[in-house]
């Protein structure tokens, strides 16, 4: 019962139960393979399919912790995958390893600027947070068509193309690429004062702000944090298609984060948050990508079955639900009865 009980219990049993449907509907589908010294297989594709999502998820974890939203990080992605690409195509050697790296930190910079921009905007003029990066959404996205020409700038780069196609230790690099965030995200926030000030601020601002919580610079922190990881997110996006797409890159995306973070827990009413649960729930969107192409779900489609896991995910967390559940069970919580008869001895003063 304490099992049920835990936070992490249906997401996990949500991801399970989709993989054990993909085996028993194709046996091959667990299957992995070893070949040329690396290993191939769905779960490794899951792996690394995953990189972007998961990364643009833990910020929005973070965002979503102090009770905001950023609807930009798709934006930002493209903007990040423009610069990046744009420096790569006009340097005289794109296989430069230096020169490869050179744009990546600036597509990355950008992308922080970006971030801190959405986060003045929240914490120091105050506006909502759904507004606030809304500007973002549209106006990020437009810059990068305005960097590419309107164009797709496509470049034949091996280092750029290393960050999807690479493997490290028998697994894709990509793999520990989300891996290295998810460590250093969860080693900050749950091994420093920061995640229980996150939490804090999400909670109850004000309450926070009296207690000597420096709310503005932790929901300035979150943002900063969004945009970094959705500007690497960027980058990984255009090593895998080798191009720089400003209307293709992170398109919807910054919905599928958000359906990733509520189906692992976290709540956007702010406050608890679980990054253990945002990987749950990012593999569980990416494993359900994968299951609607076996299937046969035309791509237009996809959204529909989504939004089903997601109201049955959501159903199955909610304690009203349980309480419900309880009711139709005849089991009921039994609460300790006294006696409002029994006499209350008066307590004896102390004297001082």
């Amino acid at each position: 019962m304490r099992l049920i009980k835990h936070r992490l219990f249906w997401p996990l049993a949500a991801l399970i139960t989709l993989v054990i449907v993909n085996v028993i509907a194709n046996p091959s589908f667990a299957k992995v393979t070893m070949r040329d010294g690396d290993l191939y297989g769905n779960p490794v594709t899951i792996l690394r399919e995953s990189t972007p999502l998961m990364l643009v998820a833990l910020g929005m974890t973070l965002v979503i912790a102090t009770r905001g939203i950023d609807l930009s990080v798709g934006a930002i992605m493209a903007v990040s995958g423009a610069v990046s690409l744009t420096i790569i195509d006009g340097s005289g050697d794109p296989d430069s390893i230096v020169t490869v790296g050179i744009a990546m930190l600036v597509g990355v910079l950008v992308a922080l600027v970006l971030g801190a921009w959405n986060g003045f905007l929240v914490s120091v003029l105050g506006i909502q947070p759904i507004i606030a990066t809304l500007v973002l959404m549209l106006a990020g996205r437009g810059a990068a068509l305005l960097i590419t020409e309107g164009k797709i700038t496509t470049v034949n780069s091996d280092p750029l193309a290393f960050l999807t196609d690479g493997y490290l230790i028998l697994l894709p690099f990509a793999f520990f690429l989300w891996l290295a965030a998810v460590i250093v995200v969860g080693l900050i926030e749950r091994r420093t004062a920061l995640g229980m000030l996150t939490e804090a601020v999400g909670i109850n601002p004000e309450a926070s702000r009296l207690a000597g919580v420096r709310s503005r610079g932790i929901i300035w922190t979150a943002y900063i944090a969004s945009g970094v990881l959705a500007g690497i997110a960027g980058l990984v996006y255009a090593s895998n298609i080798n191009a720089a797409d400003a209307n293709a890159a992170g398109y919807l995306i910054e919905l599928y984060a958000i359906l990733a973070v509520v189906l692992g827990g976290t709540s956007l009413m702010g406050g608890k948050f679980s990054i253990a649960g945002t990987v749950i729930g990012v593999l569980t969107v990416t494993t359900l990508d994968k299951t609607l192409q076996f299937f046969g779900v035309a791509p237009a489609q996809a959204p529909v079955y989504f939004a089903i896991v997601v109201i049955v995910v959501v159903l199955v967390q909610s304690p009203r639900v349980h309480r419900w559940g309880r009711s139709l069970t005849g089991k009921r919580r039994v609460e300790p009865v006294t006696d409002p008869t029994a006499s209350v001895e008066p307590q004896k003063e102390v004297v001082r």
